[in-house]
């Protein structure tokens, strides 16, 4: 398919203006019908599955409360203290850190296997933006990247039954000021500038090693190299649970977890709205649920992910068996996304029952690749998803970032959208695959889009079923 019919689309734009305008009323050719949340047959069939192999961290029941360990919750650094508690955990083979109501500045935070950090309600924990503070250098994962590099604020590597929960506030310290002029140029801040200590040479730098093969271990990029930590980021962990906080001002991703398998992320919101400061981005990660949470971001919302060029294709983990549901997206360059580090592969996505809207949404579904990156995408399930106010509805990029200038062609295949409403929109479709590597078996059925400036486009599709849709009042065949 190489486009869409601009004549249909005219008559379809003047047919709807000539109807007297009722809101919330669908017409009976477009009509639509809800599965229950419940009602997982045919292809969602797997989501029992995926939902019972998901084990929730067993985190042992003895407490270790910062107070009774010297904090005063008054603002004080209490770097050393939440550095007691995890060790006193380790010792004893874990357990429950507690928070109690109260301010407390720290350096990151490394937790250990079989332990929790639970916030009451009322305590916060403000990260201090020294840099300094973040050394030495941990593995890390930076844009898809295997690297050494500045410690994540909230870590933990190769640990099982790792919980980070309660109802406090986790502050990342990142401002226009502080961590985020190291993007360089960006629209997040006014006083942004390319010039001095940005990660421009330092991420070209490590782009260089990734390709030539330079072992992880030798890849230094900390100190001196300006690539920014995410808030959270649980690495090679098993059995993880994320529930109820809420995560601001991030320095870089919010939410990170690389290489997990039994990711829960619960009740949790993410504010942070500085330059590429993603909700929720699982990288490799097995056997994932999402739910309930609230992403207003500065970047995605959800952002599924599996390495980047040559690093992806050497881990060659994809992300996969993923439930993403009940979750609310406000701003943010996309609601749901996956790439653009995807070289890994994802597949058997599914969501389902999500809001989404904001004057600053870019786009709602979003798939974001190249030549050069690649990664098989495939089995990817939406259904009742509602949208308010958004850029475009349904985005599939194979011409992302260096566009159609490698030897990796994407393959994406068997994509379902299905009970999708959209209130208003500037595109409906921005959907672009290659020639000779077309995008494969797109459905969307059931839907609608209220209103849309333009349709878009759609190239290169094939085996593309369009069922009951309606656009600006009409139903909707692509020519």
């Amino acid at each position: 398919m190489t486009g869409l019919n601009r004549r249909v689309f005219l008559q379809s734009l003047a047919a709807a203006a000539a109807l007297p305008a009722i809101p919330g009323l669908l017409p009976q050719a477009v009509a639509m019908s809800r599965p229950p949340r419940a009602e997982y047959s045919g292809p969602w069939a797997p989501v029992p599955k995926i939902l019972s192999d998901i084990k929730l961290p067993a985190i042992p029941a003895r407490d270790f409360n910062l107070r009774e360990l010297g904090a005063k919750g008054e603002g004080e650094d209490a770097s050393e203290i939440f550095a007691a508690a995890v060790e006193a955990s380790r010792k004893a083979g874990g357990g429950r850190i507690v928070v109690p109501a109260g301010k407390y500045r720290t350096g990151p935070i490394h937790l250990v296997s079989n332990t929790e950090l639970h916030l009451q309600e009322g305590a916060e924990i403000h990260f201090i933006p020294e840099p300094e503070r973040y050394l030495p250098a941990v593995k890390t994962r930076w844009e898809g990247m295997e690297m050494m590099g500045y410690s994540p604020l909230i870590y933990a590597h190769k640990c099982q039954n790792i919980a980070l929960t309660g109802k406090g506030l986790i502050d990342g310290g990142a401002d226009c000021n502080t961590w985020w002029p190291w993007k360089g140029e960006n629209t997040k801040c006014d006083n942004s500038t390319n010039e001095g200590d940005t990660q421009h040479g330092p991420r070209d730098a490590l782009m260089r090693d990734v390709e030539a093969g330079v072992p992880v271990a030798e890849r230094m990029y900390a100190e001196g190299s300006f690539l920014r930590p995410p808030l959270v980021q649980f690495y090679e962990c098993d059995s993880v649970l994320i529930e109820g906080v809420t995560l601001e001002n991030s320095p870089f991703w919010v939410i990170h977890p690389v290489l997990c398998n039994g990711l829960t992320v619960r009740g949790v919101t993410t504010r942070s709205h500085g330059p590429n400061s993603d909700g929720c981005d699982p990288e490799s990660c097995r056997n994932v649920l999402i739910e309930d949470c609230l992403f207003d971001n500065g970047d995605d919302c959800i952002a599924i992910k599996s390495g980047r060029n040559a690093d992806g294709r050497r881990v060659n983990v994809p992300t996969e068996n993923v439930v993403v549901r009940n979750c609310q997206m406000r701003d943010g360059h996309g609601g749901l996304v996956l790439g653009s580090e995807i070289s890994g592969g994802v597949r058997n996505v599914f969501l389902e029952d999500c809001v989404m809207s904001s004057p600053h949404l870019e786009r709602g579904l979003r798939i974001k690749t190249n030549s050069v990156r690649g990664g098989e995408i495939h089995d990817i399930y939406v259904r009742n998803l509602t949208i308010g106010e958004v850029k475009d509805v349904i985005v599939i990029n194979f011409y992302y970032e260096e566009g159609d200038k490698g030897a990796f062609d994407p393959a994406v295949y068997n994509i379902q959208v299905e009970n999708l409403v959209c209130k208003e929109a500037k595109r409906a479709f921005q959907i672009r695959g290659f020639k000779r590597a077309p995008i494969r078996d797109l459905q969307i059925s059931n839907s609608r889009i209220d209103h849309a400036d333009s349709l878009g486009v759609i190239e290169e599709v094939t085996g593309l079923t369009v069922n009951n849709v309606a656009i600006n009042g009409q139903p909707f065949q692509p020519g």
